[in-house]
């Protein structure tokens, strides 16, 4: 099961514009990945637009995921019925495809959507880009309330969970914290030694 660590390949933000002006490729984040998989004893799996999986070939894309160490993938703009051949081929690398809520997501969608999902749900806090503020209130906790209710698997929660108060409101609610902006905000301003103690604070 997947639990925690993405390697991201989505375009078009400020910081991923920088990645790609930098050098960044899909093969180096092949390279970063099997690395980070094989010294840590953390399941990692990767983000990415379908465009990336379409031009590299759905079935190489995902069987080189696998060789890389990887346990799952994030897919956002690949609806389940439109993912057949991905769910076939996550399903023979044995990875977790894991799928979207929204907070605007009828009851019936989300049921549907847990159908096709393994590992976790990926609960997207709020409509957005990421880093921006969330509003950790009743809203959040009726629509994880109704997430819960649709699928027996972990819920992860992202979009500007920034600080321990917002993992203390999430206590109970869901089972994974995703916090990746943040994280990259103190590892600019702090380097890699900032990091630890920032997440240590968090529990």
């Amino acid at each position: 099961m997947v639990h925690a660590g993405a390697v991201a390949m989505r375009c078009c933000s400020p910081r991923q514009k920088e990645a790609l002006s930098a050098g960044s490729t899909v093969e180096k984040c092949f390279d970063v990945a099997s690395e980070v998989a094989r010294r840590f004893d953390i399941p990692f799996l990767f983000m990415s637009y379908y465009n990336v999986l379409f031009k590299r070939g759905v079935a190489s894309f995902v069987a080189r995921m696998r060789q890389a160490g990887l346990r799952g993938a994030i897919v956002p703009d690949l609806p389940p019925e439109e993912a057949g051949e991905y769910l076939q081929v996550m399903r023979e690398n044995v990875l977790d495809p894991i799928f979207i809520y929204s907070p605007n997501t009828r009851n019936e969608r989300l049921q549907a959507i847990a159908k096709f999902g393994r590992g976790f749900v990926y609960c997207v806090a709020r409509k957005g880009v990421t880093g921006s503020t969330t509003d950790f209130s009743t809203d959040l906790s009726q629509y994880l309330e109704r997430a819960r209710a649709a699928t027996s698997l972990p819920l992860a929660v992202g979009f500007g969970v920034k600080e321990k108060q917002d993992v203390d409101f999430l206590r109970g609610k869901a089972d994974i914290a995703v916090i990746g902006s943040e994280t990259l905000r103190v590892l600019e301003r702090g380097g890699v030694a900032a990091v630890g103690p920032f997440l240590s604070g968090l529990r």
